[in-house]
């Protein structure tokens, strides 16, 4: 079977939207730094709500310094239609319930899995609640995502209601590359670390290995 090439679906349903409408897109958004290309990608063509949806985030003031970087991002961004965003206040147990008994499982493993799900569940119920006609995330944008996994997570759930999925692999045609250099220009922290607790054990164990190495 030939693999998918989810950016090109994403181009195709943009190809598709009537000239004159502007769409409304729910996206996901894991951080500031990942959502800058996709941002300069998406807002052409929709109207966002940005949905800063990580309770997976540890600790809760590393959460805070992540929703102060999106919100210095959306201040510095001049875009042709308009951006709302959306941030439930930090609440880590919704990660927690989600990873039971997966939170030893490796970064890109199950645990990840759930996470990813969880998150994708609340931005598709946000999409409704907010009366958009699609919704993505911006998880695809980072090469330690499994791409095949988001989207088919999205479909399965756009396929329990009105709102639809729109596919992505943000990360194609340069995207990822896009994002770090945007992040220098607009000066915004970059985390080195996915969000959970697990994930920034794993991050200190990788600088103590570079250190050791020196």
């Amino acid at each position: 079977m030939e693999k998918r090439q989810f950016h090109k679906e994403m181009d195709a349903v943009i190809q598709k939207i009537p000239a004159g409408t502007v769409p409304r897109l729910l996206l996901h958004s894991c951080c500031g730094p990942c959502s800058t290309a996709v941002l300069e990608q998406l807002t052409p063509y929709f109207e966002i709500v940005l949905f800063f949806y990580n309770p997976n985030i540890a600790p809760e003031e590393e959460f805070a310094r992540r929703l102060a970087t999106q919100k210095q991002l959306l201040a510095q961004l001049k875009t042709p239609h308009p951006i709302t965003l959306i941030a439930p206040d930090y609440d880590d147990a919704p990660f927690w319930e989600a990873v039971k008994g997966a939170e030893d499982t490796p970064e890109m493993g199950e645990r990840c899995e759930r996470c990813i799900r969880q998150r994708m569940i609340e931005a598709k119920k946000a999409a409704a609640l907010y009366h958009c006609d699609y919704f993505t995330t911006t998880l695809t944008v980072s090469p330690h995502k499994n791409a095949k996994y988001i989207n088919e997570c999205g479909e399965a759930l756009a396929g329990e209601g009105s709102v639809q999925y729109l596919p992505s692999d943000f990360k194609k045609k340069g995207g990822y590359a896009r994002s770090v250099a945007l992040s220098a220009e607009y000066s915004l922290y970059r985390q080195d670390y996915c969000g959970c607790p697990m994930s920034l054990q794993e991050a200190e164990a990788r600088r103590l290995a570079r250190k050791a190495k020196i």
